[in-house]
C-alpha cells in the first residue's frame, strides 16, 4: 500500500512508502492493571479475552489509508488512536492511525474485525531517533463527535504503553526489520466506554519538541443486507 507523509525534516521533506507488511498490536500495556481494565472493557462487549499479551495480527495493507471519508458496513463501528510506526530506508518513523474496528464483529473474532474496516492514517510524519528518547512524555489524544459535540474519548501518555522497539522485539524476534513494515502500536482505554461514533479525530503530541501529528475522519455507513 503507498502512503504519502509530509516531515519537517528539510533533508526529507516528504516520504513515498510501500507499505509491505502491516501488523496491530494489540493488549500492548506496559501496566498490567490498564490491561486488565482494557480487556475487561472488551469483554464487557462480548469480546473474549485474549490468550497472551501483547497480541500481534497481521492486516491487509490495503485497509490502510490516508483518506478522511470511509465507508464501513453497519452502525457498530469505531476508532482507537494509535501511534504508527514504520520502516522506511534504513530507519523508524513515527506517525498517527486509528484502528477503526467492527465492534459486532469483534464478539466473533477479534483478527477478522481488525480485517473488516479500513484503517486511516495521518500524513506527517517524525522520525523515530528524533523522539525515541522523550517516547513516554508524547500524549495521545482522540475525540468522538457525540450529539454534534466533540467529547474527549482517550487521553495519557505514551508511558502507558509497551516501547515500539519492546513490541518490535516481540514480534521480530530477531529478525532484522524489512523495508515497508510497519506497525500499529497499542491503544489507551476509552473515556466512557468504547462505542460507535462516525466522526473521530486523534492527535499525538509532543511536549518536548512542539509539535503535533493530526488527523480526522468521518464514516458513512453502508446498509447490511441479510
Amino acid at each position: 500500500m503507498h502512503l504519502e507523509f509530509t516531515t519537517e525534516d528539510k533533508a526529507a521533506a516528504s516520504l513515498a512508502v510501500e507499505i509491505t507488511r502491516f501488523v496491530i498490536a494489540g493488549w500492548a500495556g506496559r501496566d498490567k492493571e490498564a490491561v486488565l481494565h482494557h480487556i475487561r472493557e472488551l469483554e464487557a462487549l462480548g469480546v473474549p479475552a485474549p490468550g497472551a499479551v501483547p497480541l500481534f495480527y497481521r492486516v491487509a495493507t490495503n485497509q490502510l489509508s490516508q483518506k478522511t471519508t470511509l465507508e464501513v458496513v453497519g452502525e457498530e463501528t469505531s476508532g482507537e488512536a494509535e501511534p504508527f510506526v514504520f520502516f522506511h530506508r534504513g530507519e523508524f518513523w513515527v506517525s498517527l492511525t486509528s484502528d477503526h474496528t467492527d465492534r459486532y464483529l469483534e464478539t466473533f473474532s477479534v483478527a477478522l474485525s481488525k480485517q473488516a474496516c479500513i484503517k486511516p492514517v495521518a500524513s506527517a510524519a517524525w522520525r523515530m531517533s528524533e523522539v525515541a528518547e522523550h517516547w513516554d512524555a508524547l500524549e495521545l489524544t482522540s475525540w468522538i463527535k457525540e450529539q454534534g459535540e466533540w467529547v474527549i474519548y482517550q487521553q495519557g501518555s505514551l508511558a502507558s504503553l509497551l516501547t515500539p522497539q519492546d513490541l518490535l522485539a516481540r514480534y521480530l524476534d530477531g529478525e532484522a526489520a524489512e523495508e515497508g513494515l510497519a506497525l500499529s502500536c497499542g491503544t489507551l482505554s476509552t473515556i466512557g466506554g468504547i462505542r460507535p461514533a462516525s466522526e473521530f479525530r486523534m492527535a499525538l503530541h509532543d511536549p518536548v519538541l512542539g509539535r503535533t501529528l493530526e488527523h480526522a475522519y468521518r464514516t458513512g455507513s453502508l446498509p447490511v443486507v441479510a
